[in-house]
């Protein structure tokens, strides 16, 4: 309304300036009042005319500014009618929708836990697959149950079929021992193909050696360390076999007890463990068995020679028996007293000669787990140090020091062991070498005794 009154008041304005301009333009053309006088009743006239003409165009125009208003107004009106059956459409549609679910949520039923069972099922069976030797020979087999594991759905029959023929596949292929060409990591850098025998689900062989699969790297791998050697024999028979029925070793953890064996120390390791006390007690058993070595080659040649002189005793050689013959027949003159005398003299220097080094063996078997039991107290020191510094939340940081004290103890006694068996044999070589010596000296004594009567 506003802007109606607006608009005729310019155009009155207007209106004005062009009457003014116009009597302007007629007042300088009149020559006489007459003139001017009808020249201003014209003007009037035209005026009047203009303005009425004006004013009809104003109120033309404002009839059609009232009838626009007039259905602005109607369409807004409708809008609000429609947003009001909009909202009560979208409030009607919840209810609905809730209604729907519940619905659906009945008609499912047993629906829900099935597919549940299903998904638990899947993502076990992707579990198994994916650890599985089996997939070391079959290759992506869990790629098609990840999409039923992630399923937000209803699983169709396509997709339950892929889940029984997974299970099916992995159920078979655990009872078969299969053959197959694969790419072996090799554990200084590389790859190679190699025939590779699969053992059901529990172990895989090639070349005679037992291979892990790595499910995060999907690779076939070896042993950083392989079992004992008889294991490894029957793995190469079994290898080798073509037909009919061989025996094999197998890891029922499927790879997990081979996989320990890589952590498991050797032999060599164990000894070493022992650090100095160990190779002390080494060097104690070794310095032994030179010893013995050395006395039973000269005990055996000493015995050699006494069995020769036996066999020819009117001959003396360079020997115990030879000498003590020797003794004798440089003293057949002499009474049986002194020469029992000279017998057991020459039978003194002898002895000496044959026990030599067999108590030093006795000593060092004596020695041996004495020294083990000093490494065991040396490594329990350790450990109590190892306790007190860093307390026994990790085992692993005494681990060390009780390694020691127990492998110094098992040195010592298997040490000691060889040493004494070393020890009965050489004294008893050499007891028997001193028994010939004094019977062969009493056989002469009785010998000359008998002569002198």
């Amino acid at each position: 309304m506003k802007q109606v009154v607006k608009q005729l008041v310019s155009a009155a304005a207007g209106l004005s300036l062009v009457a003014g301009f116009a009597f302007s333009a007629s007042a300088q053309d009149a020559t006489s009042l007459d003139d001017l006088l009808r020249i201003v009743q014209e003007n009037r006239a035209s005026a009047q005319q203009i303005d009425q003409e004006r004013e009809r165009r104003f109120m033309d125009e404002r009839a059609d500014r009232q009838q626009m208003l007039s259905q602005a107004e109607a369409q807004m009106q409708q809008e609000e009618e429609r947003g009001q059956r909009l909202q009560e459409e979208f409030a009607q549609n919840e209810i609905d929708i809730a209604n729907k679910e519940t619905e659906l949520d009945n008609m499912v039923g047993t629906l829900g836990e099935i597919f549940g069972v299903i998904r638990g099922a899947a993502s076990d069976t992707i579990g198994r697959i994916s650890t599985s030797v089996v997939s070391a020979e079959y290759r992506g087999r869990e790629d098609v149950l990840e999409s039923l594991a992630e399923a937000q759905e209803l699983p169709n029959i396509s997709e339950l079929e892929d889940l029984w023929i997974a299970l099916l596949t992995e159920m078979r292929e655990s009872g078969r021992v299969s053959r197959f060409e694969g790419e072996v990591t090799l554990l200084e850098g590389g790859t190679e193909t190699r025939e590779i025998v699969r053992v059901g689900a529990f172990n895989l062989i090639s070349n005679g050696e037992y291979l892990l699969y790595n499910e995060d790297l999907e690779q076939i791998q070896p042993l950083g360390r392989q079992p004992d050697g008889y294991i490894l024999k029957a793995a190469r028979d079994f290898e080798n076999s073509s037909e009919g029925y061989a025996g094999v070793y197998l890891d029922p953890a499927r790879g997990g007890i081979l996989s320990l064996l890589t952590q498991k120390a050797t032999l060599s390791e164990r000894y070493h463990e022992g650090s100095t006390v160990g190779y002390a007690i080494t060097v104690v058993l070794i310095v032994g068995l030179l010893i013995a070595i050395y006395k039973l080659v000269t005990l055996t040649m000493a015995g050699a020679q006494i069995r020769s002189q036996l066999k020819n005793p009117e001959s003396p050689g360079n020997n115990p028996l030879g000498r003590i013959l020797t003794v004798y027949h440089d003293n057949k003159n002499v009474d049986v007293e002194t020469l029992e005398l000279k017998l057991d003299e020459a039978i003194l220097r002898e002895t000496p000669k044959i026990d030599s080094g067999v108590g030093i063996i006795k000593v060092l078997a004596a020695i041996s787990p004495l020294m083990g039991l000093l490494g065991t107290v040396i490594g329990m020191i350790g450990t109590f140090q190892s306790i007190t510094l860093f307390g026994t939340g990790d085992p692993r940081i005494m681990a060390g020091d009780i390694s020691m004290a127990l492998v110094t103890t098992a040195l010592g006694l298997i040490a000691a062991l060889p040493l004494i068996v070393v020890h009965s044999i050489v004294a008893g070589r050499a007891k028997s070498i001193v028994q010939i010596l004094d019977e062969q000296a009493a056989g002469i004594i009785a010998s000359h005794a008998e002569k002198g009567e």
